[in-house]
């Protein structure tokens, strides 16, 4: 079996030195992880181009690797076989499904510790704005857990909580 590796004319590797800085590469792997969807070396190219991370909802090769890379990835699982065994990159910049979720080209994707998220870039504004505020009333009410009081009332947030938060951020409104 011939693997197509050519530079000029495979798509992923098409994708990998057109990425720009600041962008994440998504693969649409099918959730199939009997092969590797991106192996270190690669990854390292596009952290190198400036990319902001790695989300494939199939499987990533070299892991230890990667733990050593300060490239922010996210995959479905490990797998020491060649991509080409299994995936075969059809197109970029299209609308496509990653973990059963549309990502379009331009979408926000977030990723922490717990996972990955994927915005539409219609909304990303209000999304990252309503988050800011969730996370500020979170870390208020995890301040009064931690000081000793009861999650009755504080968590889930009664009126009397959301209006001390907000008093404690100099807002009348709550």
């Amino acid at each position: 079996m011939s693997t197509d590796y050519n530079n000029e004319t495979n798509i992923q590797r098409i994708a990998v030195e057109t990425i720009e800085p600041g962008q994440v590469l998504v693969i649409d792997a099918r959730s199939d992880v009997r092969a590797a969807s991106f192996g270190h070396i690669i990854a390292t190219r596009i952290l190198r181009r400036g990319a902001a991370g790695l989300v494939s909802d199939g499987a990533l090769r070299d892991s230890p690797s990667f733990r050593e890379l300060s490239l922010p990835s996210y995959c479905r699982g490990v797998h020491a076989t060649t991509s080409a065994l299994v995936h075969h990159p059809a197109d970029m910049n299209v609308p496509i499904a990653c973990g059963g979720v549309l990502v379009m080209p331009g979408d926000v994707v977030v990723g922490d510790a717990d996972g990955v998220v994927i915005i539409p870039s219609n909304i990303a504004g209000d999304v990252a704005q309503a988050a800011y505020e969730q996370e500020g009333l979170e870390h208020f009410i995890w301040t009064k857990v931690d000081a000793g009081s009861s999650i009755k009332g504080v968590y889930p947030p009664d009126a009397n909580t959301i209006s001390e938060y907000a008093a404690s951020q100099g807002s009348t409104d709550g």
